[in-house]
Formats: C-alpha cells, structure tokens, sequence
C-alpha cells in the first residue's frame, strides 16, 4: 500500500531557552489526511513544539517541512498563508465582535473584490463575494454547534463555547494543516464529543496536543510522546498504551 507524502516533517529541532533545553533532536512526520496526538507529562516541550511547527518561534538547530517544503526561515504569517491554522490553550476570540465575525475574520485575507471601488459602489462581485463568505462561516458555526449564537458577542460566552468558535474560525478556511492546543480543555462531555466529531470529520492534516489521553487515543492514528523535550515513543495508540517507557514517564 502507498504510504501517503508527509504534510508535517520536523528534522532534528532543538530549542534553547538560554542554558535551558526545550526540544532536543525533536524528529517525526505526519502524513497528509492524518491525525496525530503529541501528549507527555506538563513541560515534555509540546507547547514549544507547536509555536515551532507555526512559525512562531524559529528552532535554535533543526528544521521543519511543510507539503515538503522547508519553512524553518519562515514566519508565522507567511505558514498561514500556506494554509496552517492553529488553536491555542487559552481560546483567542476577539470579545467585542460577535460569534459570526469571529468567524468572518479569518476569511478577510482573501480580499473583499474590489477593493474600495468595490465598497463604494457596491459591486455585484463584491456582494456575491460576501455572500458566500457569510455562508462558509454559517456553514462552520453549525458544524461547530454555534449556528443559535451567530448573533452573540465572543466575550459574553464560557469557555468552552469560546473554544468551539475558536475552532470554527480555525476550519471555516479549509486548512492543510491544524495544530489543536489543548482542545478539550474547558468542553464538557457532550462539547469534547462534538469537538472530536469535528475533527474527525476534516479532510486536512491534524496535530494536537492533549492531556485527555482517551480523547487522543480514540481521535488519533498515531500518538508521538515527548518528555524532557526528546521523543521517547512513536506508534499507534494501542502500541502506545503498551509501551514501557511510556507508562513509566507519564501514563502510569
């Protein structure tokens, strides 16, 4: 069976936070289509990890490969416009905007048609452009299970509906890549089901960080362990659950 091209390559990355060492030798791939889970225990380097494979920090050695492209020089800005979303820990909601804007926000890098010729004279293009971007937003709203709170400010939700429209924005673009940062934190059962549903319902590559390890091993096919920012384990997640230095290091 062919073995589908990695959309995520991490080559030997290491960080360094002055004499501190967060990631050392840190390499693994995902392939296209795939979900993977990172979990270890609290300061294992999956938080760095992330900010590495998003651009938000560039990696003291090593490098990092996107569609099979190095992006190690490459910034954040400059990965999303190559199709990378990502979630944080703490939900990233603009408060004062309403749930759907939140939403609409992440599509307006596509530019509204026009320009402003296109705002003052209210260009047929631009309005069918419009149009279509409310629907995509509708559309991911309700896959999200948001569609009754379109209409409601960000700031005034909890926190698990905040992370709900945190990961409409993520999607509502078609993402090529997702990187999920503690995604059920703050959900409830019924809300980490839907997330999970979500996910699992994507056509993109995923990777998430985690400390629900029965929500990582159920949403994923692969499972890597880091632990004092060194990989110790990579597999399935039944090899995983088996494996020795993992149950030593953090399942227990």
């Amino acid at each position: 069976m062919k073995t589908a091209d990695p959309a995520i390559q991490v080559r030997g990355v290491g960080v360094d936070f002055g004499g501190v060492r967060a990631l050392n030798g840190v390499t693994f791939s995902v392939e296209a289509g795939r979900t993977c889970g990172v979990i270890g225990p609290n300061g294992a380097g999956k938080t760095t990890l992330f900010d590495v494979v998003t651009g938000l920090r560039r990696p003291t050695a090593g490098s990092v490969l996107l569609h099979g492209s190095d992006v190690t020089a490459t910034g954040a800005l400059g990965r999303s416009r190559l199709g990378v979303r990502r979630t944080f820990q703490r939900p990233q909601v603009f408060g004062r905007l309403t749930v759907l804007d939140n939403v609409l926000a992440a599509l307006e890098w596509h530019g509204g048609g026009g320009g402003l010729a296109g705002d003052l004279l209210a260009l047929p293009a631009r309005g069918r452009r419009e149009r279509r971007r409310r629907e995509r937003a509708l559309e991911a709203l309700d896959r999200c299970g948001l569609a009754d709170l379109a209409g409601a400010h960000a700031a005034d939700l909890p926190i698990g509906r905040r992370r709900m429209v945190e990961l409409a924005r993520a999607i509502v673009d078609e993402p090529s890549v997702l990187l999920l940062d503690e995604p059920t934190s703050g959900l409830d059962a019924d809300q980490s089901a839907r997330f999970a549903a979500v996910v699992a319902g994507l056509d993109t590559t995923v990777l998430l960080v985690e400390h629900d390890v029965g929500f990582v091993m159920d949403a994923c096919e692969r499972v890597i362990v880091l632990d004092l920012g060194e990989v110790i384990a990579e597999g399935t997640p039944a090899g995983i659950r088996e494996d020795p230095a993992v149950r030593a290091a953090y399942l227990g």
